[in-house]
């Protein structure tokens, strides 16, 4: 059993070098639409582990994914192991820190989650959430994400969507996955344009 499990463990590790991640949950969504290469998703309410890190994009990630490793790894109330999942994501404050977050498991809810021993890592309820998703592969830093959500806010502008919220980005791969066959994402929360009909003052008045 030992051997099984070690050959698991090596297929893992290689297939998480060219961004196969085989066992990893990711949250449940349903796409609403795909237009200028951009996929509309709708995601229901989430439960995350989150830690905020005043420092710079590269070493805040680091920093951050550190003290959340830290909880699910054991480091909570109930010394017990949560699943690891992906994404992980990362969002720019208003003072230049870095919100990092591990979303937690499906069947996990709030009552049964352990509490983080650590008191920069808390847990949060995130509602259900309508996005605009922009994937793309290789660099992930802060240039990198920078362009594309400029990419992304550009493809929305000729879109029936509007962007509602301050864009987030995701990172799906370990740093050791090839840059080319890396997932990440750039996402926003958006709401559907109202149409003309939908316009104060559009309807016709009853003569």
């Amino acid at each position: 059993m030992r051997v099984m499990s070690m050959v698991g463990d090596t297929a893992k590790g290689l297939g998480s070098l060219v961004g196969i991640r085989t066992g990893t949950e990711e949250p449940r969504y349903a796409t609403e639409d795909r237009t200028h290469g951009l996929e509309i998703r709708r995601y229901g309410p989430r439960i995350a582990a989150e830690t905020v890190v005043p420092a710079g994009p590269g070493s805040a990630r680091d920093t951050g994914f550190r003290r959340l490793a830290g909880y699910i790894f054991g480091g909570n109330t109930g010394n017990s192991k949560i699943a690891m999942t992906a994404p992980v994501s990362e969002a720019a404050e208003p003072d230049d820190s870095r919100r990092i977050r591990f979303f937690m498991p499906s069947e996990r809810t709030m009552d049964a989650l352990p509490t983080p021993e650590n008191r920069e890592v808390r847990l949060v309820e995130l509602p259900g959430e309508t996005v605009a998703v922009l994937r793309f592969s290789g660099d992930r830093d802060a240039a990198a994400v920078t362009a594309h959500t400029a990419d992304l806010r550009r493809a929305l502008a000729d879109t029936e969507w509007a962007p509602t919220g301050e864009p987030v980005a995701w990172f799906y791969d370990p740093p050791w996955t090839l840059p080319f066959r890396r997932r990440n994402e750039v996402v926003v929360p958006v709401e559907r344009r109202p149409g003309p009909g939908d316009r104060p003052g559009s309807g016709s008045a009853a003569g």
